[in-house]
């Protein structure tokens, strides 16, 4: 835990999923800018604040006198919030925490944007902000400048109205939006919809989800290898996205019981949507979550799995190697755990460790991907 030092105080902060000696902070440089800019205002203590991507709750936490509503697409950044707001003896009703597909709070006196990973949940924020902004409201959209790219300046002036920018401080910029009631209304797009190929299923996909329109090449792979047997009770969909796996392998075993898992509040959306639509009463069961953390051991026949390899704009390979442990504890004896990767990730050196050598093997392989299966023996 490292500690963040700005005008509202000095705060105890650290990132989830947690793992010994942490390599990162749990705030940035647009953070420290933005508290920065805030302190400089002035705000009457019953500013109404509204907080949009606030990643690991630095932003919620540092301003949590004026109890500001804090939006996110992340179980694990409001549970960083929940952590870091108690780890320096704060209230757990300072922030209100509202997950993406939650509606904004009316009569809002300023919002803080840090800019999403994906431009396309960054254009749905904007759009919903849209039906309840005023002229009076402040809007200021932030990030380190190698993510402020030309896309996020014109999606703002196109969907808000005029920006201006600050200055560059420690490669992070701060972009100010004056609202313009006169832009023409525009339909949220999202969820967008495609029907998936060789199939009758339509598929939903909201803002924040992989692959929002059309099939991603590794999950055509993946499916071409689902595995099949009268004898699964439970299969876990874990990392599910929009849920594709996790329906083709319902579809394989009519006789299971599907779990679906992501950390995504859009993703898990999507994925329920899908799976109601496509077997309307067969029962399923939809997680939001951190991984594996919430199951039982002994609970699962197959889990299957395509690992991100970033959380946010940091990648690595963590989650997926904490998905791995909690699978070997998950699995029922003789369960097996099937992952998908890009090639260069070489999973199959992590599972060999995981799982032992000999109850690890290559199921198929192509020019980008390799599955692999580890089994419990």
């Amino acid at each position: 835990m490292e500690k963040l030092c700005v005008s509202q105080g000095e705060f105890i902060l650290q990132r989830l999923p947690k793992q010994t000696q942490e390599p990162l902070r749990a705030w940035d440089a647009a953070d420290e800018y933005i508290l920065e800019h805030v302190a400089n205002l002035n705000l009457s203590p019953t500013t109404k604040i509204l907080l949009m991507n606030d990643s690991f709750g630095a932003l919620a936490v540092a301003l949590q006198s004026f109890h500001p509503h804090a939006l996110s697409d992340s179980y694990l950044s409001q549970q960083a919030t929940r952590l870091n707001l108690a780890e320096n003896h704060l209230p757990d009703d300072a922030v209100t925490l509202l997950n993406s597909l939650e509606l904004l709070p009316n009569a809002v006196d300023l919002v803080v944007i840090k800019v999403p990973k994906t431009l396309a949940l960054l254009e749905f924020q904007l759009l919903q902000l849209r039906g309840v902004i005023s002229e009076k409201m402040q809007i200021i959209v932030a990030g380190m400048v190698k993510m402020l790219t030309p896309s996020v300046w014109n999606l703002v002036a196109r969907i808000i109205g005029e920006t201006q920018t600050s200055l560059a401080q420690k490669k992070a910029r701060l972009i100010f939006a004056t609202f313009n009631p006169n832009l023409p209304t525009q339909q949220n797009p999202y969820p967008i919809r495609y029907v998936l190929e060789n199939t009758d299923f339509l598929i939903a996909n909201h803002a924040n989800v992989f692959s929002r329109e059309k099939l991603d090449i590794g999950t055509r792979f993946f499916l071409e290898h689902l595995p099949q047997s009268e004898h699964f009770r439970d299969i876990v969909d874990l990392g599910c996205g929009n849920g594709i796996v996790g329906l083709m392998a319902a579809k394989a075993n009519l006789a299971a019981q599907i779990h679906f898992v992501d950390e995504s509040f859009m993703a898990m959306e999507s994925a329920r949507e899908n799976f109601e639509r496509a077997f309307n009463s067969r029962l399923a069961h939809f997680h939001v979550g951190d991984c594996l953390t919430n199951f039982a051991a002994n609970s699962a026949d197959i889990i299957l799995c395509n690992p991100p390899f970033h959380q946010q704009h940091v990648i690595g390979d963590f989650i997926a190697q904490t998905m791995f442990k909690q699978a070997k504890n998950v699995l029922r004896n003789g369960g097996e755990l099937w992952v998908i990767g890009n090639r260069h990730l070489n999973y199959g050196v992590s599972l060999a460790r995981i799982f032992e050598k000999q109850n690890v093997k290559l199921v198929a392989q192509n020019s980008k991907f390799m599955i692999w299966v580890a089994r419990l023996a």
